[in-house]
Formats: structure tokens, sequence, C-alpha cells
């Protein structure tokens, strides 16, 4: 695992630079966290839901707060799936900027590869969805549901089945990830959005400007103290998400917005912008630090819970959900559209770029990574709840879909990779070799030691 020479190809697959690595791997293991979280709450819904207090459940979901005259009247499942999701949506927002300013997506050569896998595991799952529903027109609104990769479920499948997955092929998980949700927002922008109050919507540019003056001319104020961060800057994100709400673009896309408002670079000396460090992060890594236990532990799980739970109705509902061509496209998108899509790209690449495989790894490793992004969770149920009305046959069926194949994405990657554990051991203990080998930190591709 020694760097690579000037002659040599770029490989798809290779470790990234030590500092990205330690960053990411950080944020694998808070997702793993929240993952966890995530598939309780999924569970707890689905057994409330189906349970004899199922109208309980119910009753609480659809229970309406708020004040009307702000358009701000909203179901509990709403609130949650436009308030609670926005802090999500926000992390999305700092990790994309974070990723193409100061991470390894900034170099094109390192981007190639995530974001042609992540293309193609948004449009084959789509073209598949669109096929199976050419019959069914009132149902192909719902194409874009398969197109999500859950990140915090597909890593907490990793950490229950214990897979010693290699560092390169986790870090092209999470970058494909991040890709995938850029696609994913711009989806429910320009797809998602029927009705645009344009007064509104210009409105909205105010305080997201006056977020961004702020935050870009006192990073060091804002970074140190914490308290300022939350009584200056989210009173006015909170505004910039009721003015987007307001206008008919969902309001999710006020959080991608305002974490794109952050600044990655840090100040230095003289006052010129610098790159990130690790003990001295840039505002928008800070924030990434104290919003995402929020966002993992407390927002994604709360959205899961009230939006998860579905009265399948036993075998016979559950049967008769799979007639319905929602379903079908759903599960067929997800369970094979996705693997195929980044198959399928990824090896194009590899055949028309100087980008090669790395020779530790094989085909069938990337396959299993495949089907692990077939674990479309989050992002699905939303897309679900913006395609068809909550209670409606198709938003049910479109649920029951979600879960089963995310349920059968995790047990197919689970048997691919537990196969290949011996492997990705060996290769685990060459790199602890490589890394301490005479005493010296082994060399990344760009030479930062590790």
């Amino acid at each position: 695992m020694s760097e690579l020479q000037p002659n040599q190809p770029k490989r798809a697959f290779s470790r990234s630079s030590w500092l990205e690595y330690q960053r990411l791997s950080e944020i694998l293991r808070k997702e793993t966290v929240g993952g966890i979280l995530l598939i309780i709450a999924a569970a707890l819904a689905l057994i409330w839901a189906n349970s004899p207090f199922a109208d309980s459940y119910f009753a609480l979901r659809d229970f309406e707060f708020g004040y009307e005259p702000w358009h701000l009247k909203l179901s509990v499942g709403h609130w949650a799936a436009d308030g609670l999701l926005a802090i999500f949506f926000f992390l999305v927002g700092l990790e994309l900027k974070r990723e193409f300013v100061a991470g390894d997506l900034r170099s094109p050569s390192r981007a190639i590869v995530p974001v042609a896998a992540a293309a193609g595991g948004v449009i084959v799952p789509a073209l598949i969805y669109v096929l199976v529903n050419l019959n069914s027109p009132e149902t192909l609104r719902g194409w874009a549901i398969p197109t999500a990769t859950d990140i915090a479920f597909a890593v907490a499948v990793l950490a229950v089945i214990s897979s010693h997955l290699p560092s390169a092929l986790r870090i092209f998980l999470l970058t494909l990830a991040v890709v995938d949700d850029l696609i994913a927002i711009a989806i429910i922008a320009f797809f998602y959005t029927e009705e645009v109050e344009f007064t509104f919507l210009l409105l909205t540019l105010v305080p997201l400007a006056l977020f961004a003056f702020l935050a870009q001319k006192n990073p060091k104020f804002f970074g140190k103290k914490t308290p300022a961060a939350w009584f200056i800057l989210l009173p006015i994100g909170f505004v910039a998400w009721a003015l987007m709400h307001a206008s008919g673009v969902h309001a999710t896309v006020a959080g991608v917005l305002l974490g794109f408002m952050v600044p990655v670079l840090r100040i230095g000396k003289g006052g010129k912008s610098v790159m990130p460090k690790p003990n001295k992060p840039g505002l928008a890594e800070t924030f990434e630090h104290r919003f995402r236990p929020l966002s993992a532990g407390v927002a994604v799980p709360v959205f899961a819970f009230f939006s998860a739970g579905v009265a399948i109705g036993g075998v016979e509902g559950f049967v008769s959900a799979f007639s319905d061509p929602v379903t079908l496209g759903i599960v067929l998108g997800l369970v094979l559209g996705k693997p195929i899509g980044i198959l399928l790209t990824t090896w194009i690449v590899t055949k028309t770029t100087k980008a090669t495989m790395d020779p530790d790894l094989r085909w069938v490793d990337l396959l299993g990574v495949g089907l692990l992004a077939g674990v479309g969770f989050t992002v699905s149920l939303l897309v679900n709840d913006l395609s068809f009305p909550q209670g409606s046959p198709e938003n049910d069926h479109a649920k029951v879909a979600i879960l089963a194949a995310s349920l059968t994405a995790a047990i197919l990657a689970t048997v691919i990779l537990r196969s290949r554990n011996k492997r990705y051991r060996r290769i685990e203990e060459a790199e602890k070799v490589d890394a301490n080998q005479d005493g010296i930190p082994d060399l990344f591709e760009d030479g930062n030691r590790r």
C-alpha cells in the first residue's frame, strides 16, 4: 500500500488522504449509532401500527399543531418530515460543500468514479420503476422512490454483520451516498414542486443572505461560541425554512442551502483562507460535529418512526401489496437497479479512463457494496410521501416495498460481504503492517502521512 508512482494509473478504489480517511471514518462511526436507532424506530413504528393500538399511532401521527397564518399548522408526521429532516439535509449540505471544497471530490480523478456510480445508481432504478409502471400512469410519479441510499442504515448493517470491509470501499460507499443525496435534493426541488409562490421564494433569499454574511464574516466567533450559533444563526435559519415552506418548494431544500452558506476553509494568518486541519477545523466541520448527533440521534429516527408505520394487514395484506406495480418497481429498483447501475457505470469508467481496480479487490466486492447501497430508507420514505398522499394504497404499498427491499438488499449484501471477510481481514492486517513497518507512518496517494 505504498505511494503510487507518477506513471501508475489512478486506482478506482484506493486509500484517500489520511486526513480525509480520519474524518470519514469518524462520520461512519457516528452514522452506525444513528443507523441502529433508525432501525429501532422503524421497528417500533411497524409494531405499533400493526397492533391492537394502531389507531393511537395514526392519531398521533396525524395530530396537527402550529401557526396557521404562517402556513405552519402541520401534522406531527409533516413536522418530522419537513422540519426535523431539515436538520439532516443541513448536514448533507455541509458534507457536500466540505467534499467538493476540501475533500477528495475536489479532485476530478477521485470524484469521477463515485459520481458516476451514484448517477448510475439513480438512473437504473428509476428506469426499472418506470418500465414496471408503464401501464399504470397514475403511479409513475413514484419513479424517484427507489433512487436513494440510506447511509446510516447501510453502515448499521455493516456494524451488525461485523464486516472488515476495507477502508477504500467504506469511503467509496459514503462518498457515493453523499453524491446520491445531492441528486435526491435536485430531484425533490425540480420534480416534486408543483406550485411555487415566487414572492415567498424571493423573500427566502433575505435570511439566506444574512445567514451567509454572518457565517462567512465571523467563522471563528460562531465556531468558538456555541450559544451564538443557537441564538443568532438558528432563528435566521428557521425564517429561511419557514419562507421556503410557504413558497411550495420542499422545506428541506432550505436546510441544504443553509449548509452551503457555511464556510469550509478556516481563516489562517493574515486573514487568508486555508485548508482545515484536525486540530483547526473550519466552521462547516465544527457545525458537522455539533449537529450530527442531533440529526442521527433524534431527527432521522423520529422521522422514521412517523413515516415507517404502515398497517400491513398480515400475510394477506403483504401478498396483496406485491400485486401493485408500485411495490414491484421499488423492490426491483433498489435490490437489482442499485447494484446494476453502480457496477455498470464503474465498469464503463474503468474501461474508458485510466482508473483501475485496486489489485486487492474484486468485482464481487463492488457487488456487495452495490447491494448495500440498495438499502434505501430515509429519503425513499420522504419521496414516497411527496409522490403519493399519506394513507393512500400507493403510499402504504410503497412503504412495504421500501422496508422489504431494504431488508432484502441488506441480507444479500451480508451474504456476499461476510463470505469475503477472511480476505478483508488480510487486507486490514496488511494495512497495519504498512502503517507500522519500521515505525514509519505509511503514505497515502497524495503523500500525506498516516
